[in-house]
């Protein structure tokens, strides 16, 4: 059975119930409008957000697009023998495990010390040094991969791989291998690059150049040999007075032929012949070195280096000619 409240306990309940009943009013509403607000807020945000998510996307795409390209530009890894925050070479055998890595993920990699190929010895510009940075750290071992170029220019930078592992020689390779997930992941492949290949090429395109010229100047040669042999024939087909004839008229003083060392006598000088590779020494009964004849590719046929001249097989005597006409060469006396 409820007991009945005096008057005074009847307004004091009447206050308490209604205080209480305003209060929770009061944060109803505050929560109402707060919740409002955070959502007013989040739709103001999102569009925001989405774009700031968007460009941030764009940006790493085309960072790593560039870094892509940047990198296929170039064809070799040169991997040096010491690192800088080591104090011995290939120390914990990191170096040649930065070789092995990037070659076993498709790039071609040589150590410093190691015979690179002829083009990256006259094109240094072709590889990418790679350095390995440590970042030193109490209870991580952290490291990062840098290639850079032939000028030290930095063209792609690894994620940071890191370990906790305690042991150096362990937690050196652990954080190599963690970086090297950025060159794993990368699709490479060679593209050439002109400017990076005209870096080293002026030697290579003089060559080629020279080789060109020597190449001309022997087919001109061997198409006046082409014409001495089909004068030879209708040499061979005339009669005797008609040849008494043409000789006459082509018989001209002995002349003195300038050599790489000095002028000799041709017809009288008895000259000997030393074989040398792809060709021959003729030397003087001295001896002295006259000249050196260079095999042309055609029997009994030889030029003369440093001169355009020809020494060639007429019969049974070897015959000089120079600026390749065959019809003014002299008689030379060679012993092979």
């Amino acid at each position: 059975m409820q007991m009945a409240l005096l008057p005074c306990d009847q307004k004091k309940y009447f206050f308490s119930n209604n205080a209480e009943s305003n209060f929770m009013r009061f944060q109803n509403n505050f929560k109402a409008q707060s919740v409002s607000l955070q959502y007013i807020i989040l739709q103001i945000l999102s569009p925001m957000n989405k774009v700031f998510y968007i460009f941030s996307f764009l940006i790493l795409a085309h960072f790593n697009s560039f870094s892509q390209e940047s990198l296929n530009a170039y064809k070799y890894i040169i991997v040096p023998v010491q690192y800088d925050f080591m104090k011995e070479k290939d120390q914990y055998q990191i170096n040649s495990l930065t070789k092995f890595l990037f070659n076993k993920y498709g790039y071609l990699a040589f150590m410093q010390d190691e015979e690179m190929p002829e083009d990256l010895r006259n094109n240094r510009c072709l590889g990418l040094t790679s350095e390995v940075v440590k970042d030193n750290s109490l209870f991580k071992t952290k490291m990062r991969i840098d290639l850079k170029d032939c000028n030290g220019n930095l063209i792609i930078s690894s994620q940071e791989g890191e370990t906790r592992e305690k042991d150096f020689a362990k937690a050196y390779g652990l954080a190599l291998r963690d970086a090297f997930s950025t060159f794993q992941n990368m699709p490479y492949e060679y593209q050439p690059n002109e400017t990076i290949l005209s870096k080293g090429t002026p030697t290579i395109a003089k060559t080629i150049e020279k080789e060109q010229t020597e190449i001309s100047r022997l087919k001109e040669e061997i198409e006046s040999l082409k014409k001495e042999q089909e004068i030879v024939e209708v040499e061979k087909k005339m009669t005797l007075p008609e040849m008494e004839v043409i000789k006459k008229t082509e018989e001209k003083p002995k002349q003195k032929v300038e050599t790489m060392v000095e002028t000799v006598e041709i017809a009288s000088d008895v000259l000997y012949a030393q074989p040398i590779d792809n060709g021959f020494q003729i030397v003087d009964t001295t001896p002295k070195k006259v000249m050196i004849l260079l095999n042309s590719g055609i029997k009994d046929v030889f030029t003369v280096e440093g001169k355009n001249a020809l020494v060639y097989k007429k019969g049974d005597v070897w015959m000089y000619s120079e600026s390749g006409d065959i019809l003014k060469g002299e008689v030379i006396n060679i012993k092979f």
